[in-house]
């Protein structure tokens, strides 16, 4: 069992809220980080998110893990794919690591019973765009041809934009829900720091408005899952990904007054991404903020 010092100062309300999380120790030791801090949802990675493949869970870690996420109430939960993945990479050996990579992230989630696997779409790495968005269909049901009966949903994050990454336009997002083969078997993560460094304006009432109708017209709300709510170190439309702690970046504090007050949103999983030291005082403190803004 872990020990942390931290003391929430807020009670834990019926808010979907909650971080990204160690698995230092152990992959149940996640929700037990998130439960000492009061977390109603948690993100983390089911292996090292710097290895391509990792040793597959024993029957104990599956039993250990699936015991822990009973006694802890946190629900959903959502997994990160490795840092390493990249279904668009115009590169065959690395094409090909991503591939088996992502399939084993998704056998992964599907043992320990996390309903949503979240990835980054790709970077093109110098194809374009509309070659770099249809490596990633074929990387996608390569992958779902093998995990056939899943109940794991793959979950494509938008991104800043940042060198050749894509997913920073919905419309990059509806391509490929639309061009793989199991549609259903899709669903998107909305990452504020991201959408903002893409473009969308979502720090000004207008703006933070105007971007949720484009995102329900061209995506549609009924496949968002999840959101990662962090502040912008940089500004509107740099395609720079930099992570700030909420109401200290570009985005500011009445963007998430926005999110955190929107009704549509309420069933919707919150998950920071914030820099954090071990004890976690630091997403104490952002949690605390975002509940604050609740009217």
């Amino acid at each position: 069992m872990i020990t942390l010092d931290t003391k929430p100062e807020l009670q834990t309300t019926n808010v979907l809220l909650g971080s990204h999380m160690s698995i230092a120790g152990g992959i149940w030791t996640a929700l037990e980080r998130g439960k000492k801090i009061n977390c109603t949802t948690i993100q983390l990675f089911t292996k090292n998110n710097n290895q391509w493949l990792a040793k597959p869970f024993s029957e104990g870690e599956i039993d250990k893990f699936k015991a822990e996420t009973e006694k802890s109430k946190i629900a959903p939960l959502v997994a990160h794919d490795c840092y390493l993945i990249n279904l668009a990479s115009s590169k065959k050996d690395i094409l090909e690591k991503s591939r088996n990579a992502f399939l084993d992230e998704l056998i992964r989630c599907e043992q320990l019973g996390i309903p949503y696997l979240n990835f980054h779409p790709g970077a093109h790495l110098g194809i374009g765009i509309d070659d770099g968005l249809q490596r990633i269909i074929e990387s996608l049901n390569w992958a779902h041809e093998q995990t056939k009966n899943f109940t794991v949903k793959s979950v494509l994050e938008t991104t800043a934009g940042q060198g050749t990454n894509l997913g920073f336009r919905f419309e990059q997002l509806r391509t490929i829900i639309d061009g793989v083969d199991e549609p259903e078997r899709m669903k998107v993560c909305i990452d504020t720091c991201h959408i903002f460094a893409a473009g969308y304006d979502i720090a000004t009432e207008e703006g933070y408005e105007k971007t949720m109708k484009e995102f329900n017209s061209v995506i549609g709300f009924e496949n968002l899952v999840a959101f990662h709510i962090n502040d912008s170190k940089k500004g509107l439309g740099s395609r720079v990904d930099r992570h700030e702690h909420i109401g200290q970046g570009m985005i500011g504090e009445l963007g998430f007054r926005l999110l955190m007050n929107d009704k549509r949103f309420a069933h919707i999983p919150k998950i920071l991404e914030t820099p954090k030291s071990e004890d976690m005082h630091e997403d104490v403190v952002n949690m605390n903020l975002l509940k604050s803004f609740i009217d």
